[in-house]
């Protein structure tokens, strides 16, 4: 049985790697980025290059979203008229972060052109990319989630049947917030000790012996010892996301006292001109709240903007 043709938009921090893992595991492969020169990347390895996203998804049987928000995964979709040059029956897998209404907004208005939807968003970063360990949470039906367990297969270790559409970025949002609080919770313990007189570094190897072990603790803090902030994922974007569980929250009438916290403390750290870092160098804005004149210290400079999908 041949595999499904893929058209892959948005091929950014996240989207190279995954496009690449699909084109090493034999899928035919057609790539569009609004900046195409990110996409000529992966010519070499078999993928056609296309002018626009209908282009891209002309022949394709599933096509794959990797954005950076909401507006705009609407405007590629959608305003560009890309939906209305899908084949009939194909498969629209959105694995960006996007609000969950606007996830099922989306799953209807395909619907109504016959076309299957799952909002797939996934957790790993850029490492679980590069090394297909992605999870990844979809909502959808489950016969669209079965027609894309071939692609899920490549690009992650799990995926999991969340719910109906929406329940992915819902599954998203759970894991965003716990991401955003604990990048604080370990932000806070390093400067704790290093302020004190204890090595960071030592600290850091205690508590993953303990019950404080994280994932967080072990990736980020490493990377807050290291002050090494290049993105795996930026501020800018966590800033987004819990934006959007706070406005999810909203919407349920639920009160977040946590995650309004800690969105606050990106907010800052945004408009102090780090959204580029990666979401790790919430330290630095500890830092700056504790000692406003380290902002401008040479060792805590955020790398310099990258050019957006």
């Amino acid at each position: 049985m041949s595999k499904p043709h893929i058209a892959f938009l948005g091929i950014g921090l996240m989207g190279l790697p995954m496009a690449t893992n699909l084109l090493n595991a034999g899928f035919s492969l057609t790539a569009w980025n609004r900046t195409q020169q990110k996409a000529e990347a992966l010519r070499p390895l078999g993928a056609k290059i296309a002018d626009s996203p209908g282009d891209a998804v002309a022949e394709a049987d599933i096509v794959i979203t990797m954005l950076e928000n909401g507006p705009i995964v609407e405007q590629v979709l959608f305003d560009s008229g890309a939906v209305a040059q899908c084949k009939p029956g194909a498969l629209i897998i959105d694995m960006s972060s996007i609000p969950p209404e606007m996830a099922k907004a989306h799953a209807q208005r395909l619907a109504e052109r016959e076309l299957g939807y799952l909002d797939a968003p996934v957790s790993g970063g850029t490492v679980g990319a590069e090394q297909a360990t992605l999870s990844i949470m979809a909502g959808g039906t489950r016969n669209d989630f079965e027609r894309a367990q071939p692609v899920f297969n490549v690009l992650g270790k799990a995926s999991t049947y969340i719910g109906p559409a929406g329940s992915g970025q819902l599954a998203k949002c759970a894991n965003q917030a716990i991401v955003g609080i604990t990048i604080g919770a370990v932000s806070e313990a390093l400067l704790l000790a290093a302020e004190g007189g204890a090595d960071p570094a030592a600290v850091r190897e205690a508590l993953l012996g303990g019950f404080a072990s994280s994932r967080i603790l072990e990736l980020h803090g490493q990377r807050m010892i290291d002050r090494t902030f290049n993105p795996g994922a930026t501020s800018r974007v966590q800033l987004k996301d819990l934006r959007t569980i706070l406005d999810s929250a909203r919407a349920q009438e639920l009160t977040l006292p946590l995650t309004q916290r800690v969105y606050d403390e990106y907010r800052e750290m945004v408009a102090k001109g780090m959204e580029n870092c990666d979401h790790s160098g919430l330290l630095l804005q500890l830092e700056s709240l504790n000692h406003p004149a380290r902002l401008n210290d040479k060792e805590t400079e955020c790398p310099p903007p990258v050019e957006k999908n």
